[in-house]
């Protein structure tokens, strides 16, 4: 990858990791987890307002929304407000990566290389370390199952992402647009489950927490970061892009810390350094040939 295309993948990562911090003073608001999601894109969506339509069918539209936000968001949030706190979400949301690489080889046939699979069971030991140290309290069955659909529905989203193809107004527009089709099956959702008394109650009682989690999001962590990882998929191989988002426990993990007072060990530092270590075997390829991308 380009020095510029690992900077984007780096900075993806931050954003993805206090957007966990930012879901949870979300849902503490009182916000129902489904509503939120929906809401999160409707904001996401305005661009769309001024921006042109992706050159991608329709269908194809449907089929990567419906993994990659419908699917992914409506388990996470929902996961979360039943028993997942955000250190443990952002460890186990990271399976992804790994799902991603399965999925890829069994729809895309891309086989990764041995550099590949060698970074990503480093780096899998490592979530596996960091994982131990947060769970315990507040956590169920549910919310872990929840989680891990969560997790996979994002997987089969990034291979729907290859060969999408770009935008004339660019990853903005791309995401904006396809921002659109999550809105109704989540309303949808919301109101069948969540019922409209506390869709009511949520939108009549707005709290500063829970538009401050909306926005957050919203703009920076489905339009800013989507754009960029859509930008980024589209350009590289899936299992090239997708350990980055290992780094998102980690920058987690520093957000938790520093604005709700999660502390450290030894073991979660050890699996932090396992997470950069494998990543740098995957992703980091000094003196091999580049892999064909587009421009």
């Amino acid at each position: 990858m380009k020095p510029a295309h690992i900077a984007l993948a780096l900075m993806t990562a931050v954003l993805w990791g206090f957007n966990f911090v930012m879901i949870r003073i979300g849902l503490e608001s009182g916000l129902p987890p489904l509503l939120m999601a929906a809401l999160r894109f409707v904001v996401a969506a305005l661009p769309a307002l001024w921006l042109p339509r992706p050159k991608v069918p329709a269908g194809r539209m449907v089929l990567i929304g419906a993994f990659l936000f419908v699917g992914q968001f409506a388990l996470l949030f929902t996961g979360m407000a039943v028993g997942m706190p955000p250190g443990l979400a952002s460890v186990t949301a990271q399976s992804q990566a790994f799902l991603t690489g399965l999925f890829a080889a069994a729809i895309l046939r891309e086989r990764p290389t041995r550099r590949a699979v060698a970074g990503m069971a480093v780096a899998f030991s490592g979530l596996a370390l960091i994982g131990t140290t947060v769970g315990g309290g507040g956590v169920t069955g549910a919310g872990l199952a929840l989680c891990l659909g969560s997790a996979a529905s994002w997987g089969l989203g990034n291979v729907l992402l290859r060969g999408a193809g770009t935008s004339p107004g660019g990853p903005l527009a791309f995401m904006s647009w396809l921002s659109l089709v999550p809105i109704l099956p989540l309303l949808g959702l919301s109101l069948a489950l969540e019922g409209p008394a506390a869709i009511g109650h949520a939108l009549a009682n707005p709290s500063w927490g829970g538009i401050a989690g909306v926005l957050y999001v919203a703009v920076v962590a489905t339009t800013l970061g989507y754009g960029i990882w859509g930008f980024l998929m589209s350009r590289y191989p899936a299992t090239t892009v997708a350990p980055f988002a290992l780094l998102v426990p980690i920058t987690g993990a520093a957000s938790s810390a520093f604005f709700m007072g999660e502390s450290f060990g030894p073991a979660r530092l050890a699996g932090m350094a396992l997470v950069l270590a494998g990543l740098g075997v995957t992703a980091l390829r000094v003196g091999v040939a580049k892999q064909p991308q587009r421009e």
